[in-house]
């Protein structure tokens, strides 16, 4: 005989009051391609969810996913939530089973979630097409499955699968299965627009007509029906949707952080919450929680590897860049002249981007970025400005490579340091008779830059030409440097310039290098893609002596 779990203190008897913003990034997020999550992984994700201050945190479908069933075992006696409720997700009992013998219904009371979000049929084709049963035994699989759950004291929501797609073709049944629902006790019931092919007037236009055919104030016999909306993004209009069915009287929405997903992805739960705080004016989350969301969102992005998008709205790392000298000139006068908010207000960053678009104010104000108070150095502003078109023209691009840009600043102040000086490097491979490639670089450096007494010569082997000449370096200052043990090359891209030359092309590499609780990037331009690589590891090291006080 099964038996029941208890419930916690807070208690799915008790309905959570106010608006409901409900995350689903564990349990629909995981569809995305290529997004696996392991236990831990939600554990940790659930954890950062609560943080930002979610109503709800959907953990998956247990019973059906065995990792699911895993977390929220897991979840009972190492997730502490202070803000969020724990939901379980699954599926209303099968046609011609009864409720209570059905165990996958069972396997949802087995989790201990106090929330149960079942996904039921709405679009009467899928019920005849894919349930293959009758238009009543669905109603009926809806009622008996709420009223089941509400009688062992959980919380209920119903997520009509393909609502607005069913409202299309048959109105009346799919306004009779949000009223099967209501009536058999859920919290609320969830119009989805599963294939995401909604427009925002679309949507508008349904719920009005959805509430108007429930009856007055949108209620089922005495209580209201409280309706949510669960949007995807295959008409790219999964955040407008759900803003504009909130318009329409909706309080309850469904996202995922970052917009994960299937196909195109569900609506970004942390945009929706910027715009119904910011721009609607609800109030959802404490400012502070507001304010981590750009941290949340890429701790999340890094759990998930599935790092956020730049373009990102609000979080991303170029929601706040700005590249034109015309807007850097305005910026510089009053900043909200080119920013929708104070980009603060979600733990963001105002940037510049120095590009060959860069006037003096850009140069001016990404100096202020990084330290530096140029007011008034209209020569320095000037001879930069002329510098970095140049540079740009000769392929240089400094819009992700602000550590270089920072070095080419010092030097055009006269202060760029100068901690050891390169003499010399040789880079060869040879290829072996029994077909491996050796590869072996010489460094001859002085590892203080005006001392000859630290000269040496330094032979090391490496995984390509790169590797090696960078292994070599490393090991000629490490004596003098002990710091550079902390640093480590983390990504380095090549991109050709002028493909149509083919071999003696201009390429210009990018170099990620982090460690001692930095991270950069550096850049380096030559027709030789080894010399370009070059440049770009020594400019790391030094500015990375620099920035750590050497």
């Amino acid at each position: 005989m099964t038996t029941t779990p208890a419930l916690p203190e807070s208690s799915a008897s008790t309905a959570i009051p106010g608006f409901h913003l409900y995350d689903t990034t564990l349990r629909d997020g995981s569809q995305q391609e290529g997004l696996t999550l392991s236990v831990a992984d939600k554990l940790a994700v659930a954890r950062l969810l609560d943080e930002l201050g979610v109503t709800y945190i959907e953990g998956g479908w247990p019973g059906a996913v065995p990792r699911d069933t895993e977390f929220f075992t897991r979840a009972a006696g190492e997730l502490e939530l202070r803000h969020a409720r724990l939901a379980a997700f699954g599926a209303t009992r099968k046609a011609g089973v009864a409720v209570a013998e059905d165990p996958q219904v069972q396997a949802l009371v087995d989790s201990g979630a106090p929330t149960i979000t079942l996904v039921a049929k709405s679009d009467l084709r899928h019920v005849t097409g894919a349930l293959r049963t009758t238009a009543e035994e669905n109603l009926a699989m809806v009622r008996d499955t709420v009223e089941h759950l509400v009688g062992l004291g959980r919380e209920v929501f119903v997520d009509a699968e393909h609502f607005f797609d069913g409202f299309l073709h048959d109105p009346a049944y799919t306004t009779s299965v949000v009223a099967a629902a209501h009536a058999a006790g859920a919290r609320a019931v969830v119009l989805c627009d599963t294939n995401g092919g909604m427009v925002p007037h679309q949507v508008t236009e349904i719920v009005e007509d959805l509430r108007a055919r429930l009856g007055e104030g949108s209620a089922v016999g005495d209580a209201p029906v409280r309706l949510g909306v669960h949007t995807h993004n295959d008409s790219g209009c999964a955040v407008a949707n759900a803003l504009t069915a909130v318009r329409a009287g909706i309080d309850h929405v469904q996202g995922c952080v970052n917009g994960y997903g299937e196909r195109t992805g569900n609506a970004d739960l942390v945009t929706m919450l910027a715009d119904l705080q910011l721009k609607m004016g609800l109030e959802l989350v404490p400012e502070a929680a507001l304010e981590d969301s750009t941290r949340i969102a890429h701790a999340i992005g890094e759990i998930v590897n599935m790092p956020v998008s730049p373009r990102s709205p609000y979080v991303g790392q170029s929601a706040f860049a700005h590249k034109a000298g015309l807007h850097a000139s305005a910026i510089r006068v009053d900043p909200d002249l080119y920013q929708h908010i104070d980009p603060r207000e979600v733990g963001n960053d105002m940037r510049m981007i120095i590009s060959d678009m860069a006037g003096r104010a850009s140069i001016e104000l990404k100096g202020r970025e990084l330290g530096f108070d140029l007011t008034g150095e209209k020569n320095l502003l000037a001879r930069l400005a002329t510098t970095v078109k140049q540079r740009e023209a000769a392929g240089y691009s400094y819009e992700a490579a602000d550590a270089s840009f920072e070095l080419l600043l010092l030097d055009e102040m006269g202060r760029v340091p100068r901690f050891f000086s390169v003499e010399s490097w040789r880079a060869t491979s040879h290829l072996l008779r029994d077909g491996s490639l050796e590869t072996e670089a010489t460094v001859r450096l002085l590892a203080r830059a005006d001392d000859p007494s630290s000269r040496s010569v330094t032979i090391a082997e490496g995984n390509g030409p790169v590797n090696a000449l960078d292994t070599a370096l490393r090991r000629g200052l490490l004596e003098t440097y002990p710091q550079i043990d902390e640093l480590e090359l983390q990504d380095f891209k090549v991109r050709i310039l002028d493909s149509h030359h083919g071999t003696d092309a201009t390429t210009r590499v990018l170099v990620r290098t982090g460690g001692a609780g930095l991270e950069f990037h550096t850049v380096g331009v030559g027709t030789n893609i080894i010399d370009a690589a070059w440049e770009a590891i020594v400019d790391a090291y030094t500015y990375a002596f620099h920035k750590l006080g050497i």
